[in-house]
């Protein structure tokens, strides 16, 4: 890889997209899971081999934190596990492109907050704009189910804090925070997914499932993010994400078989729109988000 690419706009650009299809490809394995494992128990599977395989990879113990970065890094593993066990909550009960439009209200916030010219705020009410066209038009409010919503929306809550803990975390430790975010995410989440599922976890064909939502939902694309992350303020990485529910949508046509209507597709050009335009306009001077200590 060139070193004029890699010092671009368009890397950090480049890994966010090929990390949001890496996620929701695992989320439409995931789903496959909960007849066996549940929801929970699907969770703590998917961030228990993620955590070994990030381990394996990156040995974070070489660099071990000091003092108060351990913080940071339990905040952000905090933020993670929270954000995957909610979100598998609502899948449980929601269509993949709901769900993920009721989520994305978390990094939205943190787009809207960190905003300080009117072009940011003009990207951010397309993206609102399509996110609203994406919710399913045909259905009536009552036909959505109110738990899962507000499992969706307390795991956008825990994605802005992945945003913002997160870019804190990988600022001081790089990529080995991804490793140890995960494992705290673990044992955080392991224990939650152990006492819902039981003896469910060890069913042999959970197994294998697991291991790929690991890797495409958690081990990989989470490496990817945090480089960007640290390349790009946390508001435009908020406003690029909006391009995530329209990933997820496809996902959940081709793999699920979820199909669309027009509106909705309508409404994933607006939130494409919208990640171009914060992505034109990437390389501008802007202030970032503050960030937790």
């Amino acid at each position: 890889m060139s070193r004029s690419f890699t010092g671009s706009v368009a890397y950090p650009i480049t890994l966010l997209v090929i990390a949001m299809i890496s996620i929701q490809t695992g989320a439409t394995i995931a789903k496959s899971l909960f007849p066996i494992t549940g929801a929970p128990g699907a969770t703590a599977l998917r961030l228990l081999f993620a955590a070994l395989i990030l381990l394996i990879v990156f040995r974070p113990w070489r660099m071990m934190p000091q003092g108060r970065a351990w913080r940071s890094l339990i905040l952000y593993g905090a933020a993670l596990g929270g954000m995957n066990l909610l979100y598998y909550m609502a899948l449980r009960t929601l269509p993949l492109g709901v769900a993920i439009a009721l989520e994305f209200t978390g990094p939205l916030l943190v787009a809207i907050l960190g905003s300080r010219r009117l072009l940011d705020f003009l990207w951010v009410i397309l993206a609102i704009a399509g996110l609203l066209l994406l919710l399913p038009i045909g259905l009536g409010a009552s036909d959505i189910d109110p738990v899962g919503a507000a499992y969706a929306l307390g795991a956008g809550a825990f994605w802005a804090g992945y945003i913002l803990f997160g870019k804190k975390a990988g600022g001081d430790h790089g990529a080995n925070s991804v490793a140890w975010g995960t494992v705290f995410a673990a044992l955080i989440i392991v224990p939650v997914g152990v006492v819902d599922a039981g003896a469910a976890l060890f069913t042999p064909a959970a197994i294998p499932l697991a291991l790929g939502v690991a890797v495409l939902s958690t081990a990989f694309p989470y490496s990817l993010e945090m480089v960007a992350l640290t390349r790009m303020p946390a508001r435009v990485f908020g406003t690029l994400m909006s391009i995530e529910p329209a990933i997820g949508a496809v996902s959940g046509l081709i793999i699920l078989g979820e199909r669309l209507a027009t509106v909705q597709w309508a409404a994933i050009a607006a939130i494409v729109a919208a990640s171009l335009g914060a992505a034109l306009t990437i390389g501008e001077k802007t202030a970032p988000v503050p960030v937790a200590d």
